[in-house]
């Protein structure tokens, strides 16, 4: 097994700049990612730091992005981390996050503290606490807002990923999940949450595309045991909240730590509470463009949906419920498309 690696270079990631919980910035840039070239065959241990990114202005939240990466884009299906808080919002609108588009991904929301509530085109208005998950497939194009509801409690803290829809669904029909129960599998002083697809013989009832694993690991004070992995997955963990040992390496809120394939158990322990998110899955063999919100397969299919978005296709659908202020002008970055090169 290799020595911990801080790849070199900085550690914002221009490219990937945006905002809590979906990308709303002006400016970004396509992003190329997807393919097998660059998925570390053996056990690894890259840090990979993310960037900070102030929601709704220097004031507001801040959301650390550490997916997409300068050096990883993906682990397996997984293709975007947000993680934000915790953060006492008390006196603050909280989450605003207006309607805006999405295509050829899932959303998935997770929270440590707090609500938040979600309205999209398709007609659902719910609520998502602590533990419970809820799952948005885009497919072929949806549209929602986030928003932290009127009464909720101070603190909030969780993360937001999305996984890329492969080739063959990646035009389903938009559609909502909402699972409050979820199963999990206890060891050691750990319990595990599996949120999205399988771990250790427990799965989750959440639709998946692709052979994936999203979990949560909550450690207690002396906890020292194993996850069962799959040695031809590659895997990534964030520490949440405290900080465990995993696999060896002390590991504190902030950068993902990535783990490359060909483990069968990744070793946990803790000396004090601690809360990690475990993602992992089969290498994302198909190249994919990432653009805003947007995930495609080339240049052409990103410049179709924005231009949708624009016009007010009903490819996105008008949101219903969102009780926050609008943006001055429809959530839509510059009209310059500029592509970058494949780098995975």
């Amino acid at each position: 097994m290799s020595d911990v690696t801080r790849p070199e270079g900085p550690r914002r990631a221009d490219w990937a700049a945006g905002e809590a919980m979906s990308n709303l910035e002006r400016s970004p840039a396509e992003t190329a990612c997807g393919g097998r070239t660059a998925i570390a065959a053996e056990p690894v241990r890259e840090l990979q730091f993310g960037h900070s990114v102030a929601l709704g202005g220097p004031r507001g939240m801040t959301v650390t992005r550490t997916l997409p990466n300068r050096d990883r884009r993906m682990v397996g299906a997984w293709c975007f981390i947000d993680h934000y808080g915790p953060q006492d919002i008390t006196g603050t609108p909280g989450m605003q996050v207006p309607p805006h588009p999405h295509t050829g991904l899932q959303t998935v929301s997770w929270l440590v503290e707090g609500q938040v509530l979600h309205h999209d085109s398709v007609g659902s208005e719910q609520l998502v606490t602590p533990g419970q998950l809820n799952l948005m497939t885009a497919g072929h194009g949806i549209a929602h807002s986030e928003q932290s509801p009127v009464e909720r409690t101070p603190i909030l803290h969780g993360v937001q990923l999305w996984t890329a829809l492969p080739d063959a669904d990646r035009a389903v029909a938009p559609h909502f999940e909402h699972h409050p129960d979820l199963p999990e599998l206890a060891a050691g002083g750990c319990t595990v949450t599996v949120i999205m697809g399988e771990l250790g013989g427990c799965t989750s009832p959440a639709e998946v595309y692709s052979p994936l694993v999203g979990a949560e690991a909550v450690l207690a004070p002396g906890a020292d045991t194993g996850l069962p992995l799959r040695p031809d997955w590659e895997y990534a963990v964030l520490t949440l909240a405290g900080e465990a040992e995993v696999d060896g390496l002390a590991l504190a809120p902030g950068p993902l730590l990535y783990l490359g394939l060909g483990r069968a158990e990744l070793a946990l322990r803790a000396a004090s509470p601690a809360r990690l998110l475990l993602v992992g899955g089969e290498p994302f063999a198909e190249h994919l463009v990432m653009w805003w919100n947007f995930v495609g397969r080339d240049h052409d299919d990103i410049v179709t949906a924005r231009e949708q978005w624009m016009a007010g296709d009903a490819r996105f659908g008008p949101v219903r419920g969102y009780s926050g202020s609008p943006l001055a002008a429809p959530p839509m970055p510059s009209t310059r498309l500029r592509p970058r090169g494949r780098q995975r």
